[in-house]
């Protein structure tokens, strides 16, 4: 690619952009949602013509590319899509593919779901073996068993790929280079996505220190040109025209997007006993979903649940909080329970609402008598200065929920959760299409959340961040409870694949029996005992975090300055001294349990 400039009706997406892409080249392409990291690779194929510039693709060379939203107008079914480009022979190809990905070629496509669209979109790129593939969100949709096997994939091939996602795990296991997409300016780097936020924080530094240095020149300049300049009028022209282009220079400068203002309010305290099963049974169509499950959750419990697609994980959930009655067992949630609850398939959000209307329209954040207004977290806020605060602009107030991308909707969704005040929420594949920053930020607002969270997903870095405890659905009615996350729970099944069989006991359908609360030796739970290990780590975050806002609350002009700025760090401080205070209060309690019961 060179010379490559594209504008879309504003801002330019890319100016005078050069790009080679080498064989064998394992590139990750990242950025912001909206950035236009999907419209870069549609310039690499030729779907859309740059303003100027060219790209050149050398003779012989073929270039595959799995798009979000693939396009399968005349294919009566998956497989008919998937296979169309290969010879008859070569049909094997896409089984494998088809297996390893866990689609059915015989779904109808006007019948197949955009997951399952997907996943033939990408047995059709596994399958064609190009020589350059490039693959938008891969993961999406993929449960962790297929992501898996698609990384085997990926890590033998002798193809070039360039891979956009925000799954930190497969980025990190496949990339050797990363591109990174910031303000219309991509750069490279040659190390793969391992080191990129260390190198996009360098960045940062270096770009903020550059933009303080350029304002205290601008003030310096301008003060000589108030006081001096009368005296000095002919001789100085060039100088004020100097302090004229810094200023121009300066208001060129495009700010950063900032991250989304997320924040979860903790409702009134609930129960310590939240969710208490008892040898819980479902089937659905002759599927065991659960055989003989126990589980008890206590307030401040992650409990992750991980398991292939279609294994149960939502039902589970739903029978957990009392929506499904179980065909066995019984279920006794907690006292004072306020649940807030994102689903996977955004069913809460109505696509042909605006906005503006999904947000007024909930009678949970109406305001009386004020059109313009919701309730936030128990205070009046006018719409659109709460969607801005979730990276919405004014333009797509107004605009259907239709029109937004995925992980605009996933914003969206979040945005009427957090409104409310909450002790228990439960998440169902929040991580879909958001981008890795608001991934950080909501792995931050679930650390400091006072409730208790239900989580699935098939992030496994995120569910290392988040999780306290892993409830791994592993088919045939079979759950069983790991401590930890995803990486402990791989380490306590001594590697075992997701849904494998090793254990012989297992494989003739022995009752799981599951019992978070079982105590290992210390007389700590094995939610416990996690937590006694990670409350360190998490003491130190929270201290390093008052120490960098005590900083910058001395400084005295912050106040006049900066009040609003002044208002946030204040709330900041305080909660993080609390947090603080909580967790050191209940590492010493774990601790003091710990020694008592050795």
């Amino acid at each position: 690619m060179s010379d490559i400039s594209l504008t879309f009706g504003g801002e330019p997406v890319f100016d005078r952009l050069d790009l080679v892409v080498h064989p064998g080249d394992r590139v990750a392409l990242v950025g912001r949602n909206g950035s236009g990291k999907s419209t870069l690779m549609k310039v690499m194929t030729g779907l859309v013509e740059p303003d100027r510039g060219t790209v050149m693709i050398p003779p012989g060379v073929t270039v595959g590319y799995m798009e979000q939203h693939p396009d399968m107008f005349g294919f009566a079914t998956l497989g008919d899509f998937a296979s169309a480009t290969l010879e008859p022979g070569e049909l094997y190809k896409v089984e494998r593919a088809g297996e390893g990905l866990k689609f059915d070629p015989d779904r109808a496509v006007a019948t197949a779901s955009g997951g399952e669209r997907r996943r033939a979109a990408l047995a059709r790129l596994m399958a064609e073996a190009p020589e350059l593939m490039l693959l938008d969100e891969p993961t999406n949709h993929l449960d962790i068993e297929a992501i898996r096997w698609l990384e085997a994939e990926l890590k033998s091939t002798r193809a070039a790929f360039v891979l956009i996602s925000h799954d930190r795990a497969f980025l990190r296991e496949l990339t050797r280079a990363t591109l990174w997409i910031d303000r219309g300016i991509v750069r490279r780097n040659e190390t793969g996505f391992e080191g990129f936020e260390a190198w996009r924080d360098k960045i940062w530094e270096e770009e903020d220190q550059a933009r303080h240095k350029m304002d205290r020149k601008i003030k310096a300049e301008a003060r000589w040109a108030v006081e001096g300049i009368s005296a000095r009028r002919k001789r100085n022209q060039g100088r004020v025209r100097a302090l004229q282009e810094l200023r121009s220079e300066r208001a060129g400068m495009i700010r950063r997007q900032g991250g989304a203002a997320m924040a979860l309010e903790d409702g009134p305290k609930s129960g310590k006993k939240v969710i208490e099963a008892h040898g819980l049974t479902k089937v659905f169509d002759g599927t065991v979903i659960v055989r003989d499950f126990s589980l008890m959750v206590q307030r401040g419990d992650r409990v992750a649940f991980v398991g292939p697609n279609g294994v149960g994980k939502t039902t589970l959930i739903k029978m957990l909080m009392g929506e499904i009655a179980p065909d066995a067992g019984e279920v006794k949630l907690g006292t004072n329970l306020e649940p807030a609850i994102f689903d996977q398939a955004r069913a809460k959000l109505d696509p042909d609402m605006t906005l503006w209307d999904s947000l007024t329209g909930d009678p949970e954040m109406r305001v009386s008598g004020k059109a313009d207004q919701i309730m936030v977290r128990g205070q009046p806020r006018h719409v659109i200065g709460y969607l801005k605060e979730f990276l919405f602009d004014e333009r797509q107030a107004r605009a259907p929920v239709r029109s937004l991308s995925g992980g605009e909707k996933a914003r969206l969704l979040l945005a009427k959760i957090m409104a409310r005040e909450s002790n228990l929420l439960v998440l169902d594949e929040p991580t879909n299409d958001l981008d890795i920053e608001t991934l950080d930020l909501l792995q931050e607002v679930l650390d400091d959340y006072g409730g208790t969270v239900l989580l699935v997903s098939h992030d496994r870095d995120f569910l290392d961040r988040v999780a306290t405890a892993t409830v791994a659905m592993e088919g045939d009615g079979r759950a069983v409870v790991y401590a930890g996350g995803w990486t402990d729970y791989q380490a306590q099944r001594a590697g075992d694949t997701l849904g494998g069989r090793n254990n012989e006991g297992k494989s003739k359908g022995k009752t799981a029996k599951v019992k978070q609360d079982t105590k290992p030796d210390g007389g700590l739970s094995f939610s416990e005992k996690h937590k006694l290990e990670t409350l360190p780590r998490e003491i130190e975050r929270l201290e390093g975090e008052i120490a960098k806002l005590e900083q910058l609350l001395a400084d005295p002009d912050l106040f006049s300055r900066e009040p609003v700025k002044f208002k946030k760090a204040t709330e900041a401080l305080v909660t993080r001294q609390k947090a603080l205070e909580k967790a050191e209060e209940e590492w010493l309690e774990l601790a003091g349990k710990a020694e008592a019961g050795a």
